[in-house]
């Protein structure tokens, strides 16, 4: 294998071989979705979930707007991570230690995450707070949930945190912008040496000029991916079409010390919408990473997504299929994007210019400039 992940050995987690013949680095469960928009009596739909392992079966924080179009957070148990029961009653937060009860004001809350760190489940989501921030809470149980202090002030939403400490402090990635919706759209990452107090932040990365995927805004996906070449990371990128925006996957792979470096990241998207659910819905277009399982013994990958903001699907792939996909140019693809890729593989500062175009499109081209110095910078980025 190219990298082998870090972590526990996971053989029953769900999954299906890649289909004969099929060249994309990650494929679609068969009978996807698994989670339709109506499994509990009053959701308009259910998506952007997050899924962890559960006492040898599963638990879930899953995001359910009900017919009034509020959104909310409810817990879920699987036996085989496919089939799910949803409580029909949305989380309800205790304050946490040392917490004052306000903290638990709700007006919205929505796109959970799940990592597990040291002896409890941690629980970030958009919340409502004077406009959408990070809430951070966590559970032992997924019965009794506590929360804690909000991680940051108003506009903040994608808040994902590392599955362990990184030195002596907790980390999170999350996408800041302004009072609008996305005029930032750019990755950053923050440290805390209690889950309260959040500081040491550093630019990660943000929109491609070139890439047109992912040139009005990326977000973090799933909690990261430890390897033993850096830390994971499956995120969105967003294109702002004449119709409107497309959501799809993409991959980076941070420093395993330094996270807020950018060791690789991929020019290419490697999941976007195609299917009927993925392309109709509340919200056209979307593919949206919450979650992931993983099994260090096979580098094998399932995750989990919310489609067209109705619907949750699954789909499959591993480490060595979206590292080598990341550092990969089809012998199909255009010269300029080839050269393109090795200037920024290049060992040597380089200047050039270069010539971007949207992915699966002849007629969306533009021009940049692109600059790389060789520094304590990614390796490459694309820009």
């Amino acid at each position: 294998m190219m990298a082998k992940i870090i972590g526990k050995s996971f053989p029953d987690m769900p999954w299906q071989d890649k289909p004969q013949g099929f060249d994309k680095p990650v494929w679609r469960y068969d009978h996807n979705p698994i989670i339709p928009r109506d499994l509990i009596p009053t959701s308009n739909s259910i998506f952007n979930s997050a899924v962890v392992p559960f006492e040898g079966k599963y638990a879930g924080v899953f995001r359910c707007d009900n017919r009034g179009l509020m959104m909310d957070i409810f817990a879920g148990f699987s036996d085989d991570g496919i089939n799910w029961n949803i409580n029909h009653d949305p989380i309800v937060f205790e304050p946490a230690p040392g917490c004052d009860p306000c903290v638990t004001r709700k007006e919205y809350r929505y796109d959970p995450r799940v990592c597990f760190i040291e002896d409890r489940y941690y629980i970030t989501w958009c919340n409502g707070f004077h406009g959408p921030t990070i809430g951070v809470g966590y559970t032992y149980d997924f019965k009794t949930f506590y929360q804690l202090e909000n991680a940051y002030l108003p506009y903040n939403r994608n808040g994902v945190l590392f599955p362990r400490k990184i030195g002596d402090n907790f980390a999170m990635l999350s996408r800041p912008s302004d009072t609008g919706h996305t005029p930032f759209g750019d990755i950053f990452y923050s440290e805390s040496p209690d889950m309260t107090y959040w500081g040491k932040h550093r630019y990660v990365f943000g929109t491609s000029k070139t890439a047109g995927w992912q040139s009005k805004k990326v977000g973090p996906g799933p909690t990261p991916i430890e390897t033993d070449e850096g830390w994971l990371m499956i995120y969105h990128g967003v294109l702002n079409s004449c119709n409107g925006f497309v959501y799809r996957f993409g991959v980076a792979l941070l420093d395993i010390d330094k996270p807020w470096i950018v060791k690789e990241r991929g020019l290419f998207y490697v999941f976007g919408p195609e299917e009927d659910y993925e392309l109709t819905g509340d919200v056209p277009n979307v593919t949206f990473p919450c979650a992931t399982l993983t099994d260090a013994d096979t580098g094998r990958i399932t995750i989990y997504y919310g489609a067209a903001d109705t619907v949750t699907g699954m789909a499959f792939t591993t480490v060595d299929e979206l590292l080598s996909y990341s550092t990969r140019i089809r012998s199909t693809d255009s010269e300029k994007a080839k050269y393109f890729w090795q200037a920024f593989r290049t060992e040597t500062p380089v200047f050039c210019i270069c010539m971007g175009f949207y992915p699966k499109s002849t007629c969306n081209i533009s021009y940049g400039i692109v600059s790389f110095l060789r520094c304590q910078a990614p390796r490459f980025s694309v820009k």
